[in-house]
């Protein structure tokens, strides 16, 4: 059985060549390096007495490198990225190769992040070996931060240092090279990279697991939006900010009406993240009750910021509304602090609508009213959230300008609709999250549906 401590550092005296057996069954003797080298005397009064500066200028230096190496190491929150730097740092001040087993509950990967030569690595077995026990301590064995590895009589060193964080082993770092036997400072040194990544990636799991939580929860509630009446199409789109996972609260749905009638909504709950999208569901769930009851859009607004406002760990959330006729050719417009939408002519032309514009939900002001506009068979209705045209140090007039001078294709489905606007405007580059509802009208054969006054 392969023998390992937890990856806490300890000084190993320079003097303290001593033996470790791997076991039986496995290939190999585990040894230490032995000491000899005067540098193992450096910390002694005798090695120091009469070079105070010199000896201090000499540790300054040392440190400032590996504060430089330790720098390059967790740059992102990305494992595999912490992975790759760990080894090229090991391989840069330690010579040899360098690569990473990686551990996921009680699943070892194979080597992977390899700086330098594969062939040099020692058996895959072994490392998988200290990866798997890294958490159960030998008994009777004091702590050290590495195991050392020497194939036959080959003279080639390998050394396998856990990447250990609290009670969590991520795997581990394998460092070998050919020729000179491993000295314990470089042991140390290896072992504190590792124990730095180690933390790296610790983070980097925790954040992972955030932002799949929070995709899960916003892909579970933009998976199932109503459906509109059958005279409707549509189509939806949600882009992450930075095309990322990590979501926030811009939603769409749709509601089906008496009449032939569809309410469209699009709204953006403030801020990002888990928290956001959580609240996003509240609104959610306060529109679909209160649009049950068939009121006109501003009504249905003023009763959501109702409820909202009385909730106050509830984010405000801006939201638009448009309740489409397509028996009456008509489209009624409500706004909660959202921009308007676009309207896209039969001809490609698009132009915006205007819409009195309320204060956002969850302020408790009110103030709503509705507007009134020709939506004809076979013109387009596209409603969206801000991260869609907003951009840093730009007038937001500007930016609905440059959705509105777009052109669209003749005769271009709803899909290819959308495809136009987030390739035109550069969407998947947004600074925010960006939600996108797209409609049309059936051109109706034969006499119009009734419809109830509005």
């Amino acid at each position: 059985m392969a023998r390992w401590i937890q990856s806490r550092r300890r000084p190993v005296p320079a003097d303290s060549g001593h033996h470790r057996e791997n076991g039986a069954g496995r290939e190999g003797t585990a040894t230490s390096a032995q000491s000899g080298d005067p540098a193992d005397t450096e910390g002694s009064p005798d090695a120091t007495e009469g070079v105070p500066a010199a000896g201090a200028e000499a540790a300054g230096a040392r440190l400032g490198v590996l504060r430089d190496a330790l720098a390059h190491i967790g740059t992102t929150l990305d494992e595999a990225k912490t992975c790759t730097e760990l080894t090229g740092v090991a391989v840069g001040l330690a010579g040899g190769t360098a690569a990473v087993m990686r551990r996921t509950g009680q699943t070892i990967s194979g080597y992977e992040a390899i700086t330098g030569d594969a062939d040099a690595l020692p058996d895959a077995r072994w490392a998988a070996a200290v990866a798997r026990e890294a958490a159960v301590p030998a008994l009777g064995v004091e702590p050290e931060p590495w195991l050392e590895y020497t194939a036959g009589t080959r003279p080639r060193t390998a050394l396998c240092a856990p990447l250990t964080s609290g009670d969590d082993v991520y795997g581990v770092l394998v460092w070998a090279r050919s020729g000179a036997p491993l000295h314990p400072a470089e042991g140390e040194l290896l072992s504190l990279l590792a124990e730095r990544a180690a933390s790296h990636i610790r983070h980097a799991r925790a954040y992972e697991s955030v932002n799949r939580t929070a995709g899960d929860l916003q892909r579970a509630l933009l998976s199932e939006p109503g459906r509109p009446h059958p005279n409707l199409d549509i189509a939806i789109r949600y882009l992450p900010a930075g095309g990322g996972v990590l979501v926030g609260g811009d939603w769409c749905e749709t509601v089906r009406l008496h009449f032939g009638r569809s309410l469209l909504v699009v709204g953006d709950v403030m801020g990002h993240g888990l928290e956001a999208a959580v609240d996003m569901n509240a609104y959610r769930s306060s529109l679909r009750y209160i649009a049950s009851a068939d009121l006109p859009p501003h009504r249905v607004l003023r009763q959501m910021d109702e409820i909202s406002s009385k909730e106050a760990e509830l984010r405000p959330a801006t939201c638009l509304l448009a309740r489409v006729d397509p028996g009456r050719h008509q489209v009624t417009l409500a706004s909660a602090g959202h921009l308007p939408p676009v309207l896209i002519a039969r001809d490609g032309e698009a132009s915006l609508l205007p819409v009195p514009v309320g204060p956002p939900l969850g302020t408790g002001l009110g103030g709503y009213e509705s507007a009134n506009h020709r939506l004809e068979p076979g013109e387009t209705l596209v409603l969206f959230t801000d991260g869609l045209v907003e951009r840093r140090g730009e007038d937001i007039d500007n930016s609905l300008a440059r959705l509105s001078a777009v052109r669209f294709p003749l005769a271009g489905g709803l899909e290819n609709v959308l495809d136009t606007i987030l390739s035109r405007l550069d969407a998947r580059h947004a600074e925010d999250d960006v939600a996108a509802l797209a409609a049309r009208p059936h051109i109706r054969q034969g006499p119009a549906v009734d419809a109830d006054a509005p």
